[in-house]
């Protein structure tokens, strides 16, 4: 048997969460997931935006969307730019791990769309308008992960 998810969004819901910190790249990227998620949608798509202070608050409030039960995927959309100091890396570290324990703890799906740059052109390239927008790609493996999730036989608990 072979199983894959779909690129359709039909039906699924969607929570996206997006840092207000590095706000212009934000931005981008939330633009970039939106089109994605309208673009697979075969009607209206369902989609929740939540914004949050910075990339440190995407795992908590992952986890409670994840937990409420309205949502087939959660996306968090985030920047988090290299400085002089050692707060990047705890920051990016945390934030990852934080979102993967979220999506394998709940089982809903959150895809991954936070941007950890050494430098603010980088951020800018990858939230820009067109293909290599992180948030579009974040968007992109919602759909197929919410869709998937759907056909796999449900687990214990």
């Amino acid at each position: 048997m072979e199983i894959e998810g779909s690129t359709s969004a039909a039906g699924c819901r969607f929570a996206v969460i997006v840092s207000r910190f590095n706000a212009e790249i934000t931005a981008g990227l939330l633009r970039g997931a939106l089109a994605a998620l309208r673009a697979a949608a075969v009607a209206d798509v369902d989609v929740t935006v939540v914004r949050v202070p910075g990339a440190f608050e995407l795992p908590l409030t992952a986890r409670h969307l994840a937990e409420s039960g309205r949502f087939d995927a959660v996306i968090a959309l985030g920047c988090v730019i290299k400085g002089d100091t050692m707060h990047f890396e705890y920051i990016a570290e945390s934030v990852s791990h934080g979102l993967m324990h979220v999506s394998t703890s709940t089982r809903v799906p959150v895809a991954f769309g936070v941007l950890t740059t050494l430098n603010e052109q980088q951020a800018i390239e990858r939230a820009g308008d067109g293909p290599g927008n992180k948030g579009q790609e974040a968007a992109a493996a919602a759909i197929e992960m919410a869709t998937l999730m759907r056909q796999l036989p449900k687990g214990r608990a």
